[in-house]
């Protein structure tokens, strides 16, 4: 998604508006709770609401690193999946890989740690590099 000190206002501006769009519509097709959304974009309650009212002139690095993985993930399951109602239930199916110990993706990814986030969309990201 950038740097958020690259660009102009403008810029900035359009890029919170437009990212966190498209967060709020993987937010609504994966059903994430208020609280679940927070967590990912790694903000309190009251920020949350607030950029639900108005997004913020510009996002923080991040949120910005975030928003990316989430987007990546999003991107790889619809890769990986034909059917939407596949790609988008990933998340929350119980996981026999290593890296989820049975537990769902979004476990790993609720842990509010970045690394987490990036580390889902490695796995996917390898998932994809075998079908090449």
């Amino acid at each position: 998604m950038g740097n958020a000190a690259e660009g102009t206002p403008e810029s900035r501006e359009k890029q919170a508006r437009v990212g966190l769009e498209v967060f709020w519509n993987i937010a609504d097709k994966w059903d994430l709770t208020p609280g679940q959304q927070q967590t990912l974009l790694g903000v309190g309650e009251s920020t949350f609401h607030q950029w639900r009212q108005s997004p913020p002139r510009e996002l923080s690095r991040d949120t910005l690193e975030r928003l990316s993985h989430i987007f990546g993930i999003y991107k790889d399951l619809h890769l990986l999946f034909r059917e939407e109602e596949n790609a988008d239930s990933w998340i929350r199916r119980p996981n026999k890989n290593p890296l989820f110990g049975g537990r769902p993706a979004l476990d790993l990814m609720l842990t509010g740690e970045v690394s987490n986030l990036l580390m889902v969309r490695r796995h996917l990201d390898t998932q994809l590099e075998g079908w090449a």
